[in-house]
C-alpha cells in the first residue's frame, strides 16, 4: 500500500511500543514473545511480528512499509486508532 507523504512524515518517528500500544487499541493480542520479537494476531486472522528490541527506536521506512503491510491499516484507520493525525 502506498501512503501520502503526510502520513510518512507522522509515521517514521513510531517506535515499537507505540506500534504495540495501537495494535492492542485495535483488537491485536499477542501470541508469543521472544527475547526481540513479538508475535501478534487480530480476530480476523491476520499475523504481525514486531521486532521489539527496537522499542526505543523509530523503524527504517522499507521495515516499517512491511509492518503496515502486513497489519493492513489505511490512512482512515491509522486517524481512527490516533496513530497519525488528519490532514
Amino acid at each position: 500500500m502506498t501512503y501520502p507523504k503526510h502520513v510518512w512524515d507522522q509515521l517514521k518517528a513510531k517506535t515499537a511500543g507505540e506500534l504495540i500500544s495501537v495494535l492492542e487499541k485495535d483488537g491485536w493480542h499477542p501470541d508469543s514473545e521472544l527475547k526481540t520479537e513479538r508475535v501478534y494476531l487480530h480476530p480476523d486472522g491476520r499475523r504481525v511480528t514486531i521486532h521489539y528490541h527496537m522499542s526505543k527506536r523509530s523503524y527504517g521506512r522499507k521495515l516499517l512499509k512491511g509492518l503496515l503491510d502486513d497489519i493492513g491499516w489505511s490512512v482512515g484507520d491509522m486517524e481512527r486508532l490516533k496513530l497519525i493525525k488528519k490532514k
